[in-house]
């Protein structure tokens, strides 16, 4: 066969559609919708809110640039990937974190969870998730050195008084009696926490967005907050229920952790298994373990059985073709 038409019948591996959408833009809708919780951060953190997020973002994109160049691979810095994982992980971060330990953080999400593993869509688990467990671990103190929010003090300072615990630390350590911030304030944002997780409305609006422009599916948000609203309500009735769902990092989590693209389910029985597993693991970690939040080890965990979700599910859509009997002898 002439060389001319040979290389016609050549044809690359799907998707073989060019659409509109591309992950820089999937990224930069991601980004939008993690303003409002941004604001909320600002307003009761301060100014280091701001500056932590802006130490963690150029790192990653300082990572990721010199991997790719490091690697000779194509740079992907322009698609905003590495941008997004500095955010979040931030969001996942005290704001009174010293920045070199941000930095540490950066690294592994970077360069040993995503670049190491082939870069965007070969990363195994996801990597700001898997960053903040790293330095959860490692720099104990420092991660659970919480500052007071704005709106829970009176006092003008807001980086240089810290509290004892979270809401989900005063009750893994005395109980729901001792729980001090009331429902609401968990709600809009008055308490102590991460800079990005404390304000469940403001995650809400976010959640709402991704899911009206279709940028994530509703699948695994209502799954895993369904779950650890039936498991609050059966630990301590409707207050119980919206404890948890508005307390920690549940909601940033379930919207903007939970549903990556490269490290959750493809189909949509995977995606509620999935959602409902990072509930479940949530709740046991919670209630039972000795952390007082379990919604980043529960999204690692679920990320690990991800693949056999997958297979399990692609199995009952797609069922393998029974074998006729005397096959063999019908072939010959």
């Amino acid at each position: 066969m002439d060389n001319k038409y040979h290389e016609k019948l050549i044809v690359s591996s799907a998707p073989h559609m060019v659409g509109p959408i591309s992950t820089t833009k999937i990224m930069g809708s991601v980004l939008i919708a993690l303003v409002p919780a941004f604001i909320v951060g600002i307003y009761q953190f301060g100014y280091r809110a701001v500056l932590l997020t802006l130490v963690c973002v150029a790192a990653c994109v300082l990572f990721e640039y010199l991997m790719n160049k490091i690697m000779k691979r194509e740079q992907t810095v322009g698609d905003l990937s590495a941008v997004l994982t500095g955010v979040l992980l931030a969001f996942n971060l005290p704001a009174g974190l010293p920045y070199w330990i941000a930095i540490v953080g950066c690294f592994a999400a970077i360069v040993v969870v995503k670049q190491l593993f082939g870069g965007i869509g070969q990363n195994l688990v996801n990597p700001a998730v898997t960053a903040r467990i790293f330095l959860f671990i490692a720099f104990a103190t420092e991660m659970t050195t919480w500052p007071t929010a704005r709106g829970a003090q009176d006092a003008a300072s807001v980086i240089d008084a810290t509290t004892s615990a979270t809401p989900l630390g005063e009750l893994s350590l005395n109980g729901a009696d001792a729980v001090s911030a009331s429902n609401w304030d968990l709600f809009i944002g008055n308490v102590g926490g991460c800079i990005g997780e404390v304000s469940a409305l403001a995650l809400l609006i976010g959640g709402i967005f991704l899911i009206a422009t279709r940028v994530i599916t509703p699948h695994i948000p209502v799954a895993f907050l369904a779950t650890v609203f039936v498991c609050g309500f059966i630990w301590g009735g409707i207050d119980g229920a919206i404890f948890h769902l508005c307390a920690g990092g549940v909601m940033l989590g379930a919207f903007f952790c939970a549903t990556d693209y490269v490290t959750s389910p493809t189909l949509p029985m995977g995606k509620i298994i999935f959602g409902i597993g990072c509930g479940l693991f949530t709740m046991l970690i919670r209630l039972f373990a000795s952390y007082p939040e379990g919604v980043s080890f529960a999204i690692l965990l679920m990320n690990i059985l991800t693949p056999y979700i997958d297979r399990f599910c692609e199995g009952r859509l797609f069922p393998a073709p029974k074998k006729a009997e005397g096959g063999d002898e019908n072939e010959k």
